[in-house]
């Protein structure tokens, strides 16, 4: 890659980061700075959560000693009541002075969207003779072995 390509393509990844660092410097930047931390608490909790529950939850906010959580039905609002105190001895074990949590169902569209699974994609007659001829071509290397 020429020089200046590479000079051109740093200079537009480095504005929006001057952008932003020009925005955390201000006193308006402090939402931002805690919507990042939210984040990252999030992120420390989540692996935390009951499998069946994580993707159906997540942290809000942290008022005072309370961690708020958000969850997509009453279902969740009731498993992940029954996960709170692990929970917050985690937070606890990553700094947290919490000792309660608060759980608010929202079916609002802000919860990350769940995947649905993916259904295979079918092989074509081709692929599927050629895969039947690979695996008949090990069993006959197994089958001379013995």
């Amino acid at each position: 890659m020429s020089d200046s390509k590479a000079k051109s393509r740093s200079a537009r990844q480095s504005a929006p980061q001057e952008a932003l660092d020009a925005l955390l410097a201000e006193p308006s930047g402090d939402p931002i700075r805690r919507a990042i931390w939210l984040g990252e608490v999030d992120r420390r909790l989540h692996p935390h959560l009951p499998p069946s529950l994580a993707e159906h939850a997540r942290l809000a906010n942290i008022k005072g000693s309370t961690l708020v959580f958000v969850v997509d039905a009453p279902v969740w609002s009731a498993k992940l009541r029954l996960a709170a105190p692990d929970l917050l001895d985690v937070a606890r074990s990553i700094g947290l002075v919490a000792t309660d949590v608060a759980i608010k169902v929202s079916t609002d569209a802000r919860l990350p969207p769940v995947t649905p699974p993916r259904r295979p994609i079918p092989l074509s007659p081709r692929s599927e003779q050629a895969l039947r001829s690979a695996l008949d071509s090990l069993r006959d290397d197994e089958a001379s072995r013995d």
